[in-house]
Formats: C-alpha cells, sequence, structure tokens
C-alpha cells in the first residue's frame, strides 16, 4: 500500500494540468506546512524565524515544467531577487534551484547565462548556490555543467543522490574538484536499471558515499530525516576525528522541525531547505509521496473545522 500511495503521488506531481490549478487557487490544502510562502518576502520572514532558533537555511524558489527562455530568465530572476534578499537582510540562508528552471532542456547557451548571472550575484552578495539533482535522465547533465561552473566560481555546490548505481563514481570523479555536495537518498521514480529498488541497499549505499565524501576531505552536508543515517554520521565524524565545520545536517522545512532544533543545540550545523513561490504543486506532491504521516496531516487539515 505504501508503495502504491508514493508511486499515486509521484504521478500526481508530474501532471501539468493539477499544476496549473494549484498556481491559480494558492497555498491550501496543507501545503502551507511544506512551503514558507508565495513570494520572496514571506519567505524571509520563515528564514529570521529559523535563523532565530539557531538554524541555517537553504532557500529554494519551486518551479516545474519550465519550457521555453522568457519562463527561465524569469526564474532566474527571482533566483537573484532572493539573493539579494538575503544579502540585505543579512539572513543566514543559502540558495537552491534546478537548472531544469533555468533553461537545461532548452538550451546549453540559457543555462549557462542564467546560471552565470545568478552565481555572480551571489558571490556579491556572499551567498553559497547548490544545484539540486533531478531525475536520472538529466544526472550526467547536471554534473557536467557543474564541473564546468566550479572551474569558475567558489560558491557553487551540486546534490549527489544514493538510489543510483553511479553515485560511487561520481563521488570518486569529483573529488578533485573539491565539492561541497549535498547528498541525499532520492526522490523520483527510477528504473531498477539504474536504481537500487531496495530501501535497505539504498539506505547502505547512502552510508558509502557519506563516508568516501567525509574522508576524501570535502564538505558532507547529510540530506535525512532518517535518525539511524543521522546516528551513524555522528558516529563516523566522532570516529575519524572530523571537525563540525566539515558537515551539516539538513532536513526540509515542515518535516520533524524538534529534531532540527535538537540537533541544533546540539552543535551540529543544522540546514532547513525552505522553498516558496506559486509554482509549489510538484515539489508538494513529492512530499506526500515519501511519508504516509504527510498524507495524514494533510487530510486531517483539510477536514478540521
Amino acid at each position: 500500500m505504501e508503495q502504491f500511495m508514493r508511486d499515486f503521488f509521484l504521478f500526481l506531481s508530474k501532471n501539468k494540468t493539477l499544476t496549473k490549478l494549484a498556481k491559480r487557487y494558492g497555498l491550501r490544502f496543507g501545503a502551507s506546512r511544506f512551503v514558507a510562502g508565495e513570494t520572496i518576502g514571506q519567505a524571509v520572514e520563515v528564514i529570521k524565524s529559523l535563523n532565530q532558533k539557531g538554524l541555517a537555511v537553504t532557500v529554494d524558489y519551486l518551479g516545474e515544467f519550465v519550457d521555453n527562455e522568457k519562463e527561465a530568465n524569469e526564474m532566474a530572476n527571482h533566483c537573484i531577487e532572493a539573493i539579494e534578499a538575503i544579502g540585505r537582510e543579512k539572513l543566514n540562508s543559502q540558495l537552491s534551484l534546478k537548472m531544469t528552471s533555468m533553461g537545461l532542456d532548452i538550451s546549453d547557451e540559457l543555462v549557462m547565462r542564467n546560471m552565470r548571472g545568478i552565481l555572480e550575484t551571489a558571490k556579491t552578495n556572499g551567498v553559497f548556490v547548490t544545484i539540486d539533482m533531478e531525475d536520472y535522465s538529466r544526472c550526467q547533465k547536471t554534473i557536467d555543467i557543474f564541473k564546468q561552473l566550479k572551474t569558475e566560481y567558489d560558491n557553487v555546490g551540486t546534490v549527489l543522490q544514493a538510489y543510483l548505481y553511479r553515485t560511487e563514481s561520481d563521488i570518486e570523479d569529483l573529488k578533485d574538484y573539491y565539492p561541497n555536495l549535498r547528498l541525499v537518498k532520492g526522490a523520483y521514480k527510477e528504473s531498477p536499471e539504474v536504481a537500487f529498488p531496495d530501501k535497505k541497499d539504498v539506505d547502505e549505499n547512502f552510508k558509502k558515499i557519506i563516508k568516501m565524501h567525509l574522508l576524501n576531505g570535502n564538505y558532507t552536508a547529510v540530506a535525512t530525516h532518517d535518525d539511524a543515517i543521522i546516528e551513524y554520521t555522528k558516529q563516523l565524524v566522532k570516529e575519524y576525528n572530523i571537525p563540525n565545520d566539515q558537515f551539516e545536517f539538513q532536513m526540509l522545512y515542515g518535516i520533524r522541525p524538534e529534531r532540527q532544533e535538537q540537533l541544533a543545540r546540539e552543535g551540529y550545523t543544522m540546514r532547513v531547505y525552505v522553498p516558496y513561490g506559486t509554482d509549489w504543486y510538484g515539489y508538494f506532491m513529492r512530499r506526500l509521496a515519501e511519508r504516509p504521516a504527510n498524507v495524514a496531516f494533510v487530510l486531517k487539515g483539510m477536514f478540521r473545522k
């Protein structure tokens, strides 16, 4: 049943008609639990409140199905607006983005122009930018562009997914770039030809790549809500005397906030992924796909008087 629910919500996340309806009717049906609002002003207030609790942030202007140059340029402008707000308000926040929103599927020239514009603004404002990883079909292209940008900018990182067979070799391939990487389990529906189908294998690979990247001496963001992975990381850094400024934990806004604050109190860097924007539908559906408890929360909110 759980796998059926996951597949169902992942299917819904790709529905363009529902995406348009969600844009029209705004943040309803529990989405505000996971999305900080529709504007950068609303997101700034959420970031401030999280910073006051000792939590770092990475903010993401949500976008799905960008398929023309005008929309890609508008998405890039939203990212620049967010970076300037972070700098102006002196927030403890980075920026995350998806390169499909910047024009990855349209042209190499477009995506590189938008990425360079964003990274130049981020450099001026002292903001770090993480390129989110998307589905397998875009993995190699994302890594190739990241490599190019890393030769030009120090303030850029990317994401690798533990459920892909290729990720161990990607860690090895990227190590000479001294990359700042966010390591995740992976949230897209992929073929067993390219991804581990069993959770236990994904978990073991997750531990393997965390260890590899940390022992390579590179900055590691462990993005997980799984206590077993968190405790594994704590023991690993203790065993190998890895300093706390070489790694951090990351979690999603609205999921396990008490655990987030606990990790911050324990002295770990705890970064919260805070999305905002009108194009929230696909992101929201993927959050529902991840955990049945999220669905129960939303249903409770819908029928509460």
